[in-house]
């Protein structure tokens, strides 16, 4: 590539960044326009005014970047808007909708630059450009379009069309990409402050051991004097070692040396701290800077909404219009570019589910042009609320709970038994749609999900109310900034992890006596009101072994609002500032980890989704105590191992042998469960008989052969209940046989206690 076509592409680049801001604007001014009321013709002269030079800037530049096509195009829009102004043709339906169709192959235009084009109609853009320029009274048979004789055009003088930059606007033209580079890097400078940190402890940490040594030496220097003056007796007499005196020399240069090494040790702790703060001071400033370069009005992306509801809405036959509120508020754009997606979807969400059509609402005495508001508040914390309302039909729950079940989501009984919050939840599960045709707009059920997972990957919120018959609204619940936040650093066993502050409540330390079960959970008392507590090394699934708890246990109350779960941790480190480090495309969704970071020591340490944590902990089955672990000489938990393919079926079985007290663990077939008897201790088998790979006939026959096993009780729980099934199983040597059909709780806890 020569020097030309390198500038040419460059120039090019600019230009279609400078082209979608004219495209945008051109568009909004569109809308604007369809929403003035003939009764202000000074607001309309105004919107025409900035569309038409939008327009007539546009076209320079696409000439100066030899972008024909664009430049015929934007010369029959500026025709049509000069007629438009001078009250020569008037914005009818009709042409509104044919200028958004020009903007609209404008916008197809500048995406097609630098490709071979092969999609790229001309003809479809001849049409448009012939349409426009009937309009506008300027083209006549023969004429080629886009000429202008017969009217006249204004055209650049020298420089319009490619403004150059000027001095005096204190702003300049950079690539995203660039500034992007930009913040990574100055984010990793981060680590560099977290490191200077953990070098500040460590320097503080020798310097207090050659304290202490100083101080040792200090009180055993009086019993050194009488051993130096006793070799000094030996000397004079004849009798003293040399070596003896050279040690006694050194030893004596040995309280210089600690007072000499305790002063430069001073000094480099003070010099490093200060090196330090000025390090930190200057890297909090820099990245704050940086992020505020990014920092971007919500109305850089809400812009495009109002043509998006308008060709939704148009599409469905609907009449919406859009109102937008607090758009000034500024968010990092990275946190736009997440959102954008959610927000579409919700839009098309109100559009197709919520807002009725024109002759339903004039039925229900509504307005029949339906309402869209997209309301931006700031809260508490740095977090923002995006709150989308309309004023539609609201949210049908018995359709959810009717889909739920169909898709095979829930049974009856578990929808009948649900409370309204829980129900409405459902619509944010994936695959569940209330749509009784999948279109274009309703999708698969998708969409709904894919706001909660893109919010919550952000460590927001998403929330829904309704109002039957009069609307919807979802609040987002979002942070201001990504990147850098403040964290409380647990240890859970020998593992580290982050609870993120934003969805801390508080940290404390409780009794042991105070954790309370009812209904078969745990909870603790706090502020009056009972809370879940839960387990948090079992419900990451980590294997701790540690002795018995001290009387006191450290809690994290995490949550959002009144809901809040108690988790319990081993230690709780301190709060810092964290740097969120993603983990990649391969692990882009890890149940209940919702990122990682780095901290001083070097080590990688997983940040928790605390959402996700809520969510696993309202599913998990209930566990057994940790903290009723027993002393060494006490009587330990008896154990028993769960083989069962059904998942219900051990899950039952589960919680009703640790609610009786006895330590669990569970198979899910034969093969599974002659594996863990192999390589683990347990008093009692209790197993299906029905199970692939292995089944429950053959597990008990192989655990009669093994010498080790031999003795060990084995209890068969089954469905089959035919009399060759139970002569089979006391053939293999099962201790007893329980029919499930038959199967109550107490029967076999009985069975059990007298088994171990």
């Amino acid at each position: 590539m020569n020097k030309d076509d390198a500038f040419h592409k460059r120039l090019l680049a600019t230009f279609k960044v400078e082209a979608e801001e004219h495209i945008a604007a051109i568009s909004s001014g569109l809308i604007e326009l369809e929403k003035i009321p003939s009764v202000e013709p000074g607001r309309k002269a105004e919107v025409l005014e900035t569309i038409f030079r939008e327009t007539h800037s546009f076209k320079g530049a696409a000439r100066a970047v030899d972008q024909t096509e664009i430049g015929t195009l934007c010369q029959s829009l500026e025709n049509t808007f000069a007629s438009m102004k001078h009250s020569e043709i008037l914005p009818s339906p009709e042409l509104v909708d044919l200028l958004h169709k020009a903007v609209d192959d404008l916008s197809r235009l500048v995406g097609l630059i630098g490709t071979e084009r092969a999609s790229f109609d001309r003809e479809e853009i001849q049409r448009t450009v012939r349409r426009l320029e009937r309009e506008a009274g300027t083209f006549t048979e023969g004429k080629r379009p886009g000429d202008t004789e017969g009217r006249p055009v204004l055209v650049p003088g020298p420089g319009e069309g490619v403004p150059a930059p000027s001095p005096a606007s204190g702003t300049v033209r950079i690539a995203m990409s660039r500034i992007d580079s930009i913040l990574l890097q100055t984010e990793e400078l981060l680590s560099a402050k977290l490191s200077a940190g953990q070098r500040a402890a460590e320097l503080r940490e020798i310097r207090g051991l050659v304290t202490s040594w100083e101080k040792e030496w200090a009180r055993v220097s009086p019993g050194f004097r009488r051993v130096r003056e006793s070799a000094d007796v030996q000397g004079r007499g004849g009798r003293g070692d040399p070596n003896v005196s050279k040690s006694v020399e050194f030893l004596e240069r040995n309280g210089d040396f600690l007072k000499s090494i305790n002063i430069k040790f001073a000094a480099l702790e003070k010099a490093f701290g200060h090196d330090r703060r000025s390090l930190g001071s200057m890297i909090d400033s820099l990245l704050d800077d940086m992020k505020k370069v990014l920092m971007l009005p919500l109305n850089s992306l809400l812009e495009l909404f109002p043509k998006l509801v308008r060709d939704l809405s148009h599409v469905q036959g609907k009449s919406v219009v859009l109102t937008i509120l607090g758009g000034d508020i500024e968010m990092e754009r990275r946190i736009l570019e997440e959102i954008k997606d959610p927000l579409i979807h919700l839009i098309r969400n109100c559009i197709d589910h919520g807002i009725e059509k024109p002759e339903e609402r004039a039925d229900l005495r509504k307005p029949v042009q339906g309402n869209i508001k997209i309301e931006v508040m700031p809260k508490d914390g740095g977090r923002v609320e995006v709150a989308v309302s309309d004023d539609g039909r609201g949210i049908d729950l018995e359709r959810i709970k009717a889909s739920a079940v169909k898709t095979g989501v829930l049974s009856s009984e578990e929808v009948g038994a649900m409370a309204e919050p829980e129900a409405l939840d459902l619509i944010f599960i994936s695959g569940l749609s209330t749509s009784p045709m999948i279109t274009d707009l309703s999708g698969r059920g998708l969409g709904l999900a894919i706001v909660r997972e893109k919010v919550e990957k952000l460590g927001g919120l998403v929330s829904v109310e309704v109002r039957r018959r009069e609307g919807t609204t979802f609040k987002l619940a979002l942070p201001v900034r990504l990147a850098t936040f403040r964290g409380v650093l647990v240890r859970v066993g020998e593992h580290l992890f982050v609870f993120p502050t934003t969805h801390v409540q508080r940290v404390l330390r409780l009794n042991k006596d105070e954790i309370k079960t009812v209904e078969n959970r745990e909870t603790v008392q706090l502020g009056g009101k009972a809370v879940s507590f839960v387990r948090t090394a079992s419900l990451l699934g980590l294997s701790v072994k540690r002795p018995v708890e001290a009387e006191k246990v450290h809690i994290v109350l995490a949550g959002h609002g009144e809901r809040g779960f108690a988790f319990l941790v081993d230690e709780i480190l301190g709060e810092q500032e964290v740097l969120v480090k993603g983990l990649g495309r391969q692990l882009s969704r890890v149940r209940n980890i919702a990122a990682a970071t780095v901290l001083g020591t070097g080590k990688v340490v997983p940040i928790l989704n605390v959402d996700d944590l809520m969510k696993s902990a309202v599913k998990a089955v209930p566990a057994a105590p940790v903290l009723e672990e027993v002393e060494e000489g006490e009587q330990r938990r008896k154990s028993v191992l769960v083989v069962e393919d059904s998942i219900t079926a051990r899950i039952l079985l589960k919680n009703i042998l640790e609610a009786a007290g006895y330590s669990v663990k569970t198979a899910v077939d034969g093969l599974e469960g002659y594996t863990a008897l192999r390589s683990e201790e347990f008093d009692l088998v209790v197993s299906d008989v029905d199970m692939p790979r292995m089944n429950g006939f053959d597990l008990t026959a192989r655990i009669r052969s093994d010498k080790r096993l031999s003795e060990l009780p084995v209890v068969l729980v089954t469905a089959l209940d035919s009399r060759e099934d139970r002569e089979r199983g006391i053939d293999v040597g099962a201790n007893a046989y329980i029919v499930k059909s038959s199967f109550d709780q107490s029967n076999l806890l009985e069975v059990i206690k007298r088994l171990i």
